[in-house]
């Protein structure tokens, strides 16, 4: 086991921006309204589940159909400079197709917390760092997810309408600026 505390704590960072369960505070008060009733522990072992499965087999599932890491961190690259746009920008490029199974787990588990951003991130974080570093990111995230997802009313009205989107366009701005860097990274691998 390579445990380091710095890439926990950066892993963590990125798939909390990344997630934005924060920022997705409102989506989740209108599922809750729409649904009735929201399983904050089983969205949040879902999606879990979800980030951790395709952290092991996201790679294998990319070399069977033929697809390099470093191509996916690029297309991952732009998925995420897109959803920091909509998280900065306050537009909507992402639509709902409108057809959910239970509110618990689509949309909640998956897309909004396991979606292609956070899918996306989980190979390029591999690709920098140890596996057991995200695996703990991972679920110290499900645990900030399940608090939240628990507490969601409470958040929206402590921190208030006007919060919400000052820190959701702030993590947006980290998220740009960590698609930046992605794109950057992995593009150069591509021309080597």
């Amino acid at each position: 086991m390579n445990f380091n505390f710095t890439e926990i704590i950066t892993a963590f960072m990125v798939l909390f921006a990344v997630i934005d369960i924060i920022g997705n505070i409102p989506i989740v008060i209108d599922l809750r309204k729409k649904s009735g009733h929201i399983q904050s522990g089983k969205a949040s072992l879902i999606a879990g589940f979800i980030m951790i499965i395709f952290l092991f087999l996201g790679k294998s599932l990319l070399n069977f159909i033929g697809v390099d890491v470093n191509s996916f961190a690029v297309a991952g690259s732009f998925i995420l400079f897109f959803i920091a746009l909509e998280m900065t920008l306050g537009i909507t490029l992402y639509k709902d197709d409108g057809s959910a199974m239970t509110a618990t787990v689509f949309p909640l588990a998956f897309p909004l917390i396991a979606g292609p951003g956070s899918l996306t991130t989980l190979l390029s974080l591999r690709a920098e760092f140890s596996i057991e570093n995200i695996i703990v990111a991972v679920l110290c995230n499900v645990v900030v997810i399940y608090i939240v997802l628990k507490t969601s009313s409470k958040i929206e009205r402590l921190i208030g309408p006007n919060g919400i989107t000052i820190i959701r366009k702030i993590f947006g701005v980290i998220l740009l600026a960590i698609a930046v860097k992605l794109f950057t990274q992995n593009i150069k691998a591509l021309f080597i």
